[in-house]
């Protein structure tokens, strides 16, 4: 049975595990969950998921959940190249560092940031307090400068001289403000060349494929039934407002 990989990749965990097994030349057959119109409640991703979030595999009888857990799963299984999640003990030390922070530490922000910016003024038509943009704006400065100082430091990559999880975790997280309108990396020079590095090493084709969907978000919310979104938003409202 071919593996089976539940995914949108308007979802920052969903692009990486997509990148990686692209990447890695592992076949699947990518079957289409739309978060945003709440198909993960469906019956039918709930015997795959019980969790009711994206990315989820079925590998034969085997379903499992996560985005770490699963390209953990896949380099395993796929014996992929050890520089993704390396045999080193201090070097996937470094990996498991970046992958243990970044839940709260950038997906938050970069992801609270699309939704003030962009989904919640556009979509539910509310206005968003200046000092709640101004307060996320300045989380996320923070984060990015972690990311920057701490974990890129004088390094190439996150983990050293190559590329790993840790950096593709990190740039699609970093990708989704930048899908808002915002340019993160602007005047963050370090945060730049490593974008480009890391970009050289998934492929520019498979970086602006997985992409693409989430660069034309702002296109997107116009054409978007805000019907849809009304099952989200008491939920989105006490997160973000």
């Amino acid at each position: 049975m071919t593996l089976e990989m539940y995914l949108d990749l308007f979802s920052q965990p969903c692009r990486s595990v997509y990148i990686f097994a692209k990447k890695n030349n592992i076949s699947f057959d990518f079957m289409k969950v739309s978060l945003l119109e709440g198909e993960q409640y469906g019956e039918e991703f709930g015997k795959i998921n019980m969790i009711r979030k994206a990315p989820a595999i079925r590998d034969g009888d085997f379903c499992l959940a996560e985005s770490i857990a699963i390209m953990k799963y896949l380099a395993e299984k796929y014996q992929t190249s050890d520089h993704w999640y390396p045999a080193d003990l201090q070097k996937r030390a470094r990996v498991n560092e970046y992958l243990s922070w970044q839940h709260m530490g950038i997906r938050m922000h970069g992801s609270k940031m699309f939704w003030l910016r962009l989904l919640i003024p556009k979509i539910m038509g509310v206005e968003v307090p200046k000092d709640k943009m101004d307060g996320a704006l300045e989380d996320l400065e923070g984060s990015l400068k972690l990311i920057e100082e701490k974990f890129i430091g004088d390094k190439p990559f996150i983990a050293g001289e190559q590329i790993s999880l840790a950096d593709l975790v990190a740039i699609v997280e970093i990708m989704q403000p930048v899908g808002s309108g915002l340019d993160v990396f602007e005047g963050r020079l370090k945060l730049s060349a490593w974008r480009d590095r890391v970009q050289a090493e998934i492929g520019k084709e498979l970086f602006d494929e997985a992409h693409q969907g989430i660069l034309a978000s702002q296109e997107m919310v116009k054409n978007m039934d805000s019907s849809k979104m009304q099952i989200f938003k008491p939920k989105i409202l006490r997160l973000f407002l």
